[in-house]
């Protein structure tokens, strides 16, 4: 695939291309950008005045064999997890979380709907039974363990640094960032790592990725931080980005979320995950997917 440079120019592309396309530029990725969103009291409350909406009598497994279809939430947005296929005729959703929907979608013998939400909505619809389980990119944190529950983490992503190429020799460690400004995406698990281990760093938060790298190419920081999974495609794209060598040892995990309390669906989700995690499914999608959103970020 050739490569371009990260000008300007190209970055405008990236983000007109999304907002042709209809992609909401969420973190988690995006998919963590709302990342610590709380569960409104009323949210809570519509939970409990709905709890038998869509769950069938014999419970949300057996409503979905009923109803021959698996409604999943997720938010698009957040390549190579979840994006919008620009390329496609249908501008299809497609991505790593996709794949493992239609396997879950398959394993059940049901067919696969996809609700595409902002993030905000997708964590308020788990509890509120408006999809039967969510699959996002989203991280396992104990807030969000109060109103849900998890699957085994089907993906572990390393927390880097993106830097230009001709740095890459002056950014090995995370002291070499001593005192330089960095980027990261708003509300994300990223910002978090930077206010954590780059105390003495000024931090510039931004509100999608392509802003913070758009401030790494015109030399305002001296580094974004991204988890790897979502940083590659960028590697893949643009000639003058690399991961620095600077090791942080934060690792971020995603999980599939769903209302408490499925433990026969939640028990056939984790089947899915092991099977295509042992049969390297998960990997070929992250290099597939990760190509696919560089493809996209250059038409």
């Amino acid at each position: 695939m050739k490569k371009r440079n990260l000008a300007a120019a190209a970055m405008s592309g990236i983000l007109a291309a999304a907002m042709l396309a209809g992609i909401p530029v969420y973190a988690e990725g995006t998919t963590e950008a709302a990342e610590e969103t709380e569960i409104t009291t009323e949210a809570a409350e519509a939970a409990e005045e709905t709890e038998a909406e869509g769950t069938g009598e014999g419970g949300p497994l057996e409503s979905i064999k009923e109803k021959g279809k698996l409604v999943v939430g997720t938010a698009s947005g957040y390549p190579p997890y979840e994006f919008i296929d620009i390329t496609s005729a249908n501008q299809d959703i497609v991505g790593i979380d996709m794949e493992l929907a239609q396997a879950i979608a398959d394993k059940l013998g049901v067919e696969l709907e996809i609700q595409d939400m902002n993030f905000t909505s997708l964590i308020s619809s788990i509890p509120t039974h408006k999809v039967d389980m969510a699959i996002a990119g989203i991280s396992i944190t104990e807030e969000r363990k109060e109103t849900m529950d998890f699957s085994e983490p089907y993906l572990e992503a390393e927390q880097k640094m993106l830097i230009l190429s001709e740095n890459a020799d002056k950014y090995k460690t995370l002291e070499d960032f001593s005192g330089e400004t960095v980027a990261a995406e708003k509300s994300t698990t990223q910002e978090t790592v930077c206010q954590e281990l780059l105390t003495d760093s000024p931090l510039v938060s931004l509100e999608k990725v392509p802003d913070c790298l758009m401030e790494l190419q015109n030399g305002k920081v001296a580094g974004v931080m991204v988890e790897n999974i979502v940083g590659e495609q960028y590697v893949i794209a643009y000639d003058n980005i690399v991961f620095s060598d600077a090791e942080t040892g934060k690792l971020k995990t995603s999980a599939v979320a769903m209302d408490k309390g499925n433990e026969d669906l939640m028990e056939i989700v984790n089947e899915v995950i092991k099977e295509n995690q042992e049969n390297g499914n998960f990997d070929k999608w992250v290099e597939e997917y990760s190509e696919k959103a560089a493809s996209n970020a250059q038409q």
